[in-house]
């Protein structure tokens, strides 16, 4: 089996899975899947802190999947804008990690993930899997990943 480091951009996930099919991702069912294809040697989730017991009880629910839950406080500029993301993180730690496993699973639609996928390929010959909501991630970032994989009504919680 190939081993794999998975890296999901949650903000990303949430945000495009709830505009595109008012769902939210079921991540026990992505891991099972995951875990049935490949040997996952690391999984990181990139989100951010929060006081909200929602989030709170979430970010303990992807622990106990098995993903390192990686949290970052929401950033108030002196404007009224916030800022949270998380790529520079991502990218680095997809870095670090692809030397050692066969292929990484990204979960975003966000363009600006391309140059790392490159990267990766190239530096390390490091197959690169992108899942994310079709219609709203960016193409260039499908057009260059080694597969891609649509999220669709099989990886979201049914109500």
């Amino acid at each position: 089996m190939e081993k794999v480091a998975i890296f999901v951009d949650v903000q990303n996930i949430y945000y495009t899975t709830k505009q595109r099919f008012q769902a939210n991702f079921d991540y026990n069912k992505f891991w099972a899947k995951v875990n049935y294809q490949f040997d996952i040697a690391s999984a990181h989730a990139y989100a951010i802190a929060t006081q909200d017991p929602k989030q709170r009880q979430f970010h303990h629910i992807l622990r106990g999947i098995g993903f390192k839950v990686c949290l970052k406080p929401l950033i108030q500029r002196m404007d009224g804008s916030a800022k949270g993301d998380w790529d520079v993180g991502i990218a680095l730690d997809v870095y670090e990690a692809a030397s050692g496993v066969d292929r990484v699973i990204l979960l975003s639609g966000d363009g600006d993930f391309e140059m790392l996928v490159e990267r990766v390929q190239q530096r390390f010959n490091t197959k690169v899997d992108v899942y994310s909501v079709a219609d709203l991630t960016a193409q260039n970032l499908i057009d260059v990943c080694d597969r891609y994989v649509a999220i669709d009504d099989e990886l979201l919680i049914q109500r």
